[in-house]
């Protein structure tokens, strides 16, 4: 599998199948990696395959995954942009689908806040947000599960810079999906499709709140992922968004 560099950051990716370009970011928070497809609600790489050219990656500094990066303090989520917008300019796609797992929906929020022009449609998998009462959760995630691990291999950092990340990904803006505010989101005119999850790290107000606030969004029913059945309708439902919002000029 390739590489995408630019500075001193390092993207590991992977592409599989052909059609109009669809990028997918697997769940699992800060160690969104793409060794976590064969167990995810829906491996993306699988189910789209014959549909789109899809284009998944390592998450910079992603534990267990093999894309590196600084860690950036001041704007940690346009920093995932960059990168993900970074990777698709490097080969070549200047449009493409969305469809993001997990914490992946705070990276759709800032992918289509940073470049509306780029991203045609976005799906929400299961969309991570702000639990108000479990203010921390994802603070603490981050703290206990995924520092400990980058730290042990990476001597240049500490966990004053750790806790400076978090707080600037989870603290700064408490609310609904983190990287982007509810009045970005009621004036955005991406279509959207919204699966929703509710567990203490993807709370359903979330989903909720973004097919209510955004003016070209829907939602599919929840629960969604049993019987198998209804799963099958799901992921045939999210084909079908997507193939609904393909430009007709597609194939660039």
């Amino acid at each position: 599998m390739p590489f995408y560099e630019k500075g001193d950051v390092r993207i590991h990716y992977a592409e599989v199948g052909s059609g109009f370009p669809l990028l997918v970011t697997p769940g699992g928070g800060l160690n969104s990696r793409m060794s976590n497809w064969p167990t995810a609600v829906i491996n993306a790489m699988e189910a789209f395959k014959d549909d789109f050219r899809c284009i998944t990656m390592d998450q910079r500094n992603a534990n267990g995954g093999e894309s590196s990066g600084p860690i950036p303090i001041n704007d940690p989520w346009g920093a995932f942009a960059d990168d993900q917008l970074g990777l698709m300019d490097h080969l070549g796609i200047h449009e493409f689908f969305y469809m993001g797992y997990c914490i992946g929906s705070c990276f759709a929020g800032k992918l289509m806040q940073r470049a509306p022009e780029h991203v045609v449609a976005a799906v929400f998998c299961q969309p991570v947000g702000h639990r108000p009462e479990l203010p921390d959760h994802m603070y603490n995630g981050g703290r206990n599960n995924w520092a400990p691990e980058l730290l042990a291999r990476r001597p240049d950092l500490n966990m004053e810079t750790i806790e400076a990340y978090l707080h600037n990904l989870f603290r700064v803006q408490p609310d609904f999906l983190y990287s982007v505010s509810r009045d970005f989101v009621r004036s955005c005119q991406t279509p959207m499709l919204v699966m929703p999850d509710d567990t203490p790290g993807h709370p359903l107000q979330t989903s909720i709140d973004v097919a209510s606030l955004a003016p070209n969004a829907e939602i599919t029913v929840y629960p969604w992922k049993e019987p198998a059945e209804l799963k099958q309708r799901t992921i045939d439902r999210v084909r079908r968004f997507l193939q609904a919002h393909q430009p007709v000029t597609a194939g660039r």
